[in-house]
């Protein structure tokens, strides 16, 4: 595999793709800046787009022109020229202090300082925290500060407008222009979905700003900024877009939490109230048992009880109701015993090298009559995601909407499921005529390392496969299946970690192993209770090191 693309101009090509793409399917949604960007920029030189791109995909928006040197691109002063008359870089910005240490190395800035002659000098970060109190001058242009320095700096002007274009791309910020060269590259391949030009990610330009909204709000969660600003800037009234106000409330919960850890209860609480966030109403429950408030806790939680959100509320409110009762005075519930799980207890001796634990059961409990393999939730996922592949890449609306799509956009949402429920059903029914075992087979050669939600292709291999196909009965794969699809975002995790085959009988066991003082996760328990209550094959293995004696 080639270390680099072949074409010089790859990254430019990439781009200009993305601007023909949103020119073709967003051109309602766009500001006048920025059809003015997309109708100007192939008219530049060859040369000035192309050092454009390589900083729009470089981190900005300051750049040292020494730091710009590209082959292709040659003397990075006589491409911006383009780029200065255009407007969209600005040549020698004023720079404050802190741009100036963004901008020079160490010891550069001693230099810029005349502190070079000091002894123990603290690292970069700490001068200029020392340094902003003491050298609080206007900024000015590079020179200004270093003029031994005879070096061009750039500012790039309209890093927030590419920063736009790649959202409407890519529908998300997660997924940078690195997803190109990976293409490229051949490291990262994806499904390649049928689409109309209609087919995209925003209807309304509001939906790009409501977006960007949510975003700077999380990236100011995130670096610690005061809590009742970003609370403040929270857009507290329903968006109109579903999928964005799955991102609104999921936010909400995010704030509530950092409320909730910093002791302030009743901003939590409100911000739980708001929030419609799996997992919200049950903080809330919390709190008010916390603060001592157990008439609306009980009164929360019976409601919760009567139409529980998830099976992890419903789990939880197992234990929560009855302590609450307890508390209040009320008559002691009788509590229905949960499906008995078969348990192994092993007594090994502590390995000489360190290793883990589910690797030494997998070692100790393996023979050539019953191999055991660690799968955790690898492999009933990666059966699930060959067998329901139409259904999962069907190119539904709003399901793909450009060539890079790991999986659809709407996998996680609510309606999932329903919009392709005649799929998933002609998927699952090859499960009662045995036509199962082809397609999935068929499906691992055809699909072979395509992005996947569900397929990990560097733990799966075809020996595997044959023999889970092999042990593993169809009726129980439609059981495994019928749950994850019930909720997919909390079903494929918690799978047990090893799975044991016996192909002689053709058939298998799974095992979730705990090692000492370990115990088990609430979505593990979950899955053991399903198993168990549905009479598939599954044991809870607990390992004591013999040296603890």
């Amino acid at each position: 595999m080639s270390a680099v693309p072949p074409r010089p101009f790859y990254y430019l090509e990439n781009f200009q793709h993305v601007l023909d793409w949103i020119a073709a399917r967003y051109d309602d949604l766009l500001a006048a800046d920025e059809r003015r960007f997309i109708a100007r920029f192939p008219a530049l030189p060859l040369a000035s787009r192309a050092l454009l791109v390589r900083m729009v995909m470089r981190k900005g928006p300051l750049f040292r022109s020494g730091k710009l040197r590209y082959d292709e691109i040659g003397c990075p002063d006589l491409a911006a020229d383009a780029l200065v008359a255009e407007g969209w870089l600005e040549r020698h910005p004023p720079l404050d202090v802190d741009a100036l240490f963004g901008l020079l190395t160490k010891s550069e800035i001693l230099r810029v300082f005349r502190l070079s002659g000091q002894a123990s000098l603290p690292r970069k970060a700490e001068l200029l925290a020392c340094l902003r109190g003491t050298h609080a001058q206007p900024a000015r242009p590079l020179h200004a500060w270093h003029a031994d320095l005879e070096e061009g700096v750039y500012a790039m002007r309209i890093a927030p407008l590419c920063e736009r274009l790649r959202l409407m791309y890519f529908g998300n910020l997660n997924q940078t222009w690195s997803e190109f060269v990976l293409s490229d590259l051949g490291i990262y391949r994806f499904e390649q979905v049928a689409f109309s030009p209609s087919s995209r990610g925003f209807t309304c330009r509001r939906d790009v700003d409501d977006y960007l909204h949510l975003h700077r709000c999380r990236e100011r969660l995130e670096q610690d900024a005061d809590l009742d600003d970003v609370a403040a800037d929270m857009p507290m009234h329903p968006l109109e877009n579903a999928w964005l106000e799955s991102r609104r409330h999921r936010l909400l919960y995010r704030l509530a939490q950092r409320y909730e850890k910093d002791g302030a209860l009743p901003a939590a609480l409100a911000t739980y109230r708001a929030c419609r966030h799996p997992g919200a109403r049950l903080r809330r429950l919390r709190i008010l048992e916390r603060g001592g408030d157990i008439e609306a806790a009980h009164a929360l939680a019976q409601k919760a009880a009567d139409a529980p959100e998830s099976e992890a509320e419903h789990q939880a409110l197992q234990r929560l109701l009855p302590r609450l009762r307890r508390r209040l005075g009320h008559p002691r519930a009788t509590a229905v015993p949960a499906p008995a799980v078969e348990r192994i207890d092993l007594a090994l001796p502590m390995p000489d090298a360190p290793a883990s634990v589910e690797w030494v059961v997998r070692d100790h409990l393996s023979s050539p009559e019953a191999p055991v393999f660690y799968v955790e939730n690898t492999l009933l996922n990666a059966l699930f995601g060959l067998l329901c592949w139409p259904a999962i890449f069907a190119p539904l609306p709003g399901a793909f909407f450009h060539p890079f799509h790991h999986g659809p956009a709407d996998l996680h949402s609510a309606d999932f499921r329903q919009r392709r429920a005649h799929l998933f059903a002609d998927c699952l029914a090859q499960l009662d005529d045995g036509r199962h075992r082809a397609t999935i087979l068929g499906t691992y050669h055809a699909k072979q390392g395509i992005q996947s939600p569900f397929v990990f292709w560097q733990v799966l291999d075809e020996a595997l496969l044959r023999l889970a196909l092999d042990c593993l009965p169809p009726a129980h794969l439609r059981l495994y299946f019928a749950r994850m699809l019930a909720d997919l975002s909390a079903n494929c995790a918690g799978l047990p970690d090893l799975i044991q085959f016996q192909p002689a009988e053709k058939c298998y066991r799974m095992i979730e192993v705990k090692g000492p003082g370990d115990r088990l996760q609430d979505n593990q328990q979950r899955w053991l209770h399903y198993c168990a209550a549905h009479g598939l094959p599954v044991a809870v293995c607990t390992v004591r090191w013999k040296q603890d004696a």
